[in-house]
């Protein structure tokens, strides 16, 4: 028996927003295409930026660019400048049809800008939005998970439900802290031990609602 959620929470780049064909589209306006691996080595390269001195995502998206791929400052900046707008997901204004059912609240490794952006792109707003900037920690960091506790009201425990495309990010803390962990798997996902896997937000709604 699945026990219902009382709080879903999401991982918002790859897994609401198409983080790979946003990265591609920018990288290609700023004239250099990204050839095959260099995605995951700018998010790996980003990941080890976000376990330093804090910096704001639109920074740390700058510097793994000129980092991995070598744009020169000015083209990084304007990549950085425009990932609020990378696309969504055909799948992602679901999360009003799951906000009919369970308060659906966003934990992302971004800026306050962008879940202004994404919010406006999806045409409502989640129930909450909390961001690296505001947070002051990227995940993995389990503080991030608790600063949400803390805010939400919401005890970390079996009926919290932790939303994501990548597991080392996202499902091995939300797993550690005692969350229900749900795999969603994208094209470019990181998979790992999770309590469900579903494809699309289509079916996560299905199981919710089950």
């Amino acid at each position: 028996m699945t026990l219902t959620p009382t709080l879903l929470t999401f991982d918002i780049f790859g897994t609401v927003l198409d983080w790979r064909t946003g990265l591609y589209g920018s990288c290609e306006r700023a004239g250099r295409p990204l050839k095959e691996g260099e995605f995951d080595r700018i998010v790996d390269d980003q990941g080890e930026l976000e376990g330093g001195a804090f910096l704001d995502y639109a920074t740390i998206t700058s510097r793994s660019v000129m980092n991995v791929i070598g744009l020169s400052e000015a083209k990084a900046q304007l990549v950085g400048a425009e990932v609020g707008r990378w696309p969504l997901y055909p799948d992602a204004r679901v999360l009003s049809r799951l906000m009919d059912i369970v308060p659906c609240m966003a934990m992302t490794n971004s800026d306050r800008l962008h879940g202004e952006d994404i919010q406006a792109q999806l045409c409502f707003r989640l129930s909450d939005w909390l961001c690296a900037e505001e947070a002051q920690v990227y995940k993995p960091n389990p503080d991030f998970w608790h600063q949400m506790s803390a805010r939400s009201g919401v005890a970390l425990g079996r009926d919290w439900w932790h939303v994501s495309a990548y597991a080392d990010y996202d499902l091995a803390v939300a797993n550690e802290l005692g969350l229900t962990s749900v795999f969603v798997d994208r094209p470019h996902s990181r998979p790992g031990p999770a309590a469900h896997t579903v494809r699309t937000l289509t079916d996560l709604l299905a199981l919710v609602a089950a």
